[in-house]
């Protein structure tokens, strides 16, 4: 299930009771914080509480209760007309109206003010008749999880994901305010890995001057933050854990600032002034005594040095091969002009490729028996790989057989049958196109789909992929391919055949 809301970049802003139950003091709140909001340009949410009282507090604790909650909850008390005027100030203030509903009547008032997002709150986490009761209203949620264990948030995350609910997570740690060895800032990066198609943030309760642990959320992953705020008059002071305007609009600030620190989750391009700082420090190759035209460039006959200049040979590009094409004095640089580089070995293409599949089994978290054969696949050669071709590690074979088939990023495997195979996919990574006489399907991971005796197929990936192949017996001599050149040129051609990584023993 993926989040229908967008709930990445929220910042989530708790009036909670700092409202003091005063409408006016309320209004400020929203548009002090507001402000703090458009300065950075921040999508964010207003959040009121909502209590029904007439049934959310037992009769006998209306009055004199020994609960440290419910005398401050009925002092604070605002009217549904109340609220209904700040739904329209927060949305004035460019701000988006959340509510969290502490009892089903309160669901109703979200229904009725059009609040635009749930909250639901640890304490209500596993009120399973109040979650029930907000589920049926198709507004996205954001749950918080602070005391719940693993097994308790699975149980949430099932019951809203059964009721198709557009929700999110929220790590949180209901200590107020929280100090910072009870952050539990790793549970977002545990949170994130367990549910990962999951929105996940963090809402926070620690000192509001301290700007670290809002940065090192960003950095473990958090996608949206929320934190409880308030404004200081001559008569109402903030609890330890709420913000002032200036400390929303630092803690706003720091969380920017740690998202670009951060920067991409995708390796990005070296910038120019990087390369030119380590082109700088690079070494570069020289000749150790007086090379002569067609001297190989042996380990004995150049030393490695910086600084390089322009054009050089430099140490991580030299090989042992190599032959100068000029003669060159001894100390003197050895200029990529003047070599002739050996050739590249036909099958240098699979060894890349093996240090590229490593590396995606890894981030799949997908792992290999101890005893394997990989089979690479390169129909129109193994120049040709990169285009055209794919890896099949074979783990079993028998009346059964499994395989676990990788394509790199942009691979297409030619259009095939099977007279004696039939095989089913199931995409455990990545995105793969499958066309299945002639009807594409894009498959997902999870996705699985039967590939029938006789049936021409061929697949492809934009982004790399990782699929099952489950099948009856596989046979060497059972694939037949559209393109006939395919066939003619046999299975040595196109088959290159290693045990496990074979320690680039690609014979």
């Amino acid at each position: 299930m993926q989040n229908r809301f967008d709930f990445r970049g929220l910042y989530v802003l708790d009036m909670a009771n700092n409202h003091q139950g005063q409408l006016d003091h309320a209004l400020r709140i929203v548009s002090e914080h507001g402000k703090a909001v458009a300065k950075h340009g921040a999508k964010a949410a207003l959040k009121f509480q909502f209590r029904h009282f007439d049934t959310f507090i037992h009769p006998a604790h209306k009055s004199g209760s020994s609960n440290k909650h419910i005398p401050r909850f009925l002092a604070n008390a605002l009217s549904d007309d109340d609220f209904a005027t700040l739904t329209r100030a927060v949305r004035e203030a460019g701000m988006l109206t959340m509510a969290t509903p502490f009892d089903e009547e309160s669901v109703d008032l979200i229904e009725k003010l059009d609040i635009s997002i749930i909250k639901i709150a640890s304490c209500s986490a596993r009120d399973w008749p109040l979650l029930e009761k907000a589920a049926r209203h198709n507004r996205p949620f954001i749950v918080s999880t602070g005391g719940l264990t693993l097994a308790e948030i699975d149980d949430v995350v099932s019951f809203l994901e059964h009721r198709s609910v557009d929700f999110a997570l929220m790590h949180c740690v209901s200590v107020y305010p929280t100090p910072p060895e009870h952050l539990q800032l790793n549970q977002i990066t545990t949170l994130k890995q367990r549910h990962p198609r999951i929105t996940v943030g963090f809402s926070t309760h620690e000192d509001p001057a301290d700007t670290r642990p809002v940065m090192v959320a960003v950095a473990k992953g958090a996608e949206m933050l929320e934190r409880h705020v308030g404004v200081v008059t001559d008569k109402i002071q903030l609890n330890a854990y709420s913000s002032t305007p200036e400390q929303t609009d630092a803690w706003i600030a720091a969380a920017q600032d740690a998202r670009i620190m951060c920067g991409a989750t995708t390796r990005p391009v070296s910038i120019p002034v990087e390369q030119e700082s380590l082109k700088s420090l690079k070494r570069g190759v020289f000749a150790a005594r007086t090379l002569q035209t067609g001297d190989a460039l042996e380990r004995d006959a150049v030393y490695f040095a910086m600084p390089m200049t322009e054009g050089q040979l430099t140490s991580d590009l030299w090989k042992p091969g190599i032959k100068t094409m000029t003669e060159v004095a001894q100390d003197g640089a050895i200029m990529m002009t003047g070599v002739q580089l050996p050739p590249v070995p036909p099958k240098k293409h699979l060894i890349h490729a093996i240090h590229e599949i490593k590396s995606m089994l890894n981030e799949a978290r997908i792992f290999l028996p101890v005893d394997f054969n990989l089979e690479f696949s390169h129909h129109y050669g193994v120049e040709k790989f990169d285009e055209t071709g794919a890896v099949l590690i074979d783990c079993i074979n028998r009346e059964y057989c499994k395989k676990i088939v990788i394509q790199l990023p942009g691979q297409a495997h030619p259009n095939h049958f099977h007279k004696r195979k039939e095989e089913t996919f199931q995409v455990l990574a990545g995105e793969l196109e499958l066309v299945l006489e002639g009807r594409l399907r894009v498959l997902y991971p999870g996705d699985l789909h039967l590939i029938p005796q006789g049936a021409w197929h061929s697949f492809s990936t934009k982004t790399g992929v990782i699929f099952e192949e489950v099948s009856t017996t596989h046979h060497n001599d059972d694939s037949f391919y559209e393109d006939k050149l395919i066939n003619e040129r046999g299975r040595d051609f196109r088959k290159t055949v290693v045990k496990q990584w074979g320690r680039y023993q690609l014979d």
